[in-house]
């Protein structure tokens, strides 16, 4: 699995960028996103059933519709979640944030960092360098 890591400060352009890449890259196989929510939290949806389970000390609390799954799990571990990504077969993994993790990173805006392979490219700019990337 790819890891392609997205930084940059906030304001940039990395959400967009992100929104923009999703789809270029479900061409070559398929892409999960994980996003760095920093100094604030997700809220569960107060008074539904999936929250209560997850207040009351659940693990890991699923809601199924008839489109999607949503999970929210007792672990904010980043490899724990590419873990599970892995397992779940994406081929890549797009994380927003985590500038002091070590992979290979996209950097949008004027961010200067370690490890940055490309430097405000356009999303087919990215599918020509992927085997740069880090593998998890």
């Amino acid at each position: 699995m790819r890891i392609i890591q997205v930084a940059g400060l906030s304001n940039t352009g990395k959400t967009t960028f992100i929104r923009e890449l999703i789809p270029v890259l479900n061409r070559q196989g398929k892409v999960a996103v994980i996003k760095h929510l920093g100094d604030h939290t997700f809220d569960l949806e107060e008074g539904k059933d999936t929250t209560g389970f997850f207040e009351a000390g659940a693990e890991i609390s699923a809601g199924i519709d008839a489109d999607k799954s949503v999970l929210a799990i007792r672990n904010n571990s980043l490899d724990t979640i590419l873990l599970l990504l892995k397992n779940q077969g994406m081929d890549f993994v797009v994380i927003e944030g985590f500038k002091q993790r070590s992979f290979k990173k996209i950097v949008i805006g004027d961010l200067e960092i370690e490890g940055c392979i490309l430097h405000n490219p356009a999303p087919d700019d990215v599918v020509g360098a992927l085997g740069q990337f880090d593998i998890f």
